[in-house]
């Protein structure tokens, strides 16, 4: 084999903007997509951000309040509004 068949995923790129949909990652992958992301966007200076987690039984959600919780350059963090996926996404400021 060689090394690229070799690699146990492919890394693919993800376009850093205010809004992250963990609809587009592997359930085992979304918490590294979270974290990468909300570093990403810090670094470009993001201050308001969404990440669209979905309803379901909220296992989503609640990991991704867990990394918002720990996430020193985290202001604070909620529902977002009904018109912007209400409890099944999350408003992010960051400082």
């Amino acid at each position: 084999m060689n090394s690229e068949s070799d690699a146990p995923f492919d890394e693919v790129e993800y376009p850093i903007t205010d809004t992250i949909d963990l609809h587009a990652f592997a359930p085992r992958d979304a918490k590294t997509a979270v974290e990468a992301w909300l570093e990403a966007a810090h670094a470009r200076g993001f201050k308001a951000l969404r990440i669209i987690h979905g309803r379901g039984i909220g296992a989503q959600r609640d990991m991704v309040r867990k990394v918002l919780a720990r996430t020193p350059y985290v202001l604070e963090f909620g529902d977002a509004p009904a018109e912007a996926g209400g409890w099944g996404a999350t408003v992010v400021t960051l400082r």
